[in-house]
């Protein structure tokens, strides 16, 4: 009913810079309130990257503050990670996630949480 497209994965190297996008589609009526980006490295478990409110109040694991920033836009239901000075570590899988509500056309609400498919962030010289 709603599907994330997330885009802007890679290959770079440390200290680079990425920016990751992901876009909400496919209910007129959709609207995100909570957005956010998980990863998961090879062997590793899924884990929190950043998440923000629909209010804009970003939150980060402690791994990622001050390198990573986190934004979106609401009327695009569009969801960013801005990625600096990138490390080995940070090589993973990112998956687009999102917590929102949709009306059905008898106007019945629908609270869901979806994911994208995921792109692959390779840190590497």
């Amino acid at each position: 009913q709603v599907q994330l497209r997330e885009s802007g994965g890679g290959l770079v190297q440390p200290g680079g810079s990425l920016k990751l996008s992901c876009t909400a589609s496919g209910r007129s009526t959709y609207r995100a309130n909570s957005m956010g980006w998980y990863r998961q490295a090879v062997g590793k478990e899924r884990e929190l990257v950043a998440d923000i409110s629909s209010g804009g109040t970003p939150n980060y694991t402690a791994s990622v503050k001050g390198r990573f920033t986190i934004s979106r836009d609401n009327a695009e239901n569009t969801v960013y990670l801005h990625m600096n000075s990138l490390k080995p570590e940070d090589t993973a899988v990112y998956y687009c996630t999102a917590e929102g509500r949709y009306y059905t056309d008898e106007d019945v609400p629908v609270v869901l949480r979806s994911w994208g498919q995921g792109t692959q962030v390779t840190v590497s010289s």
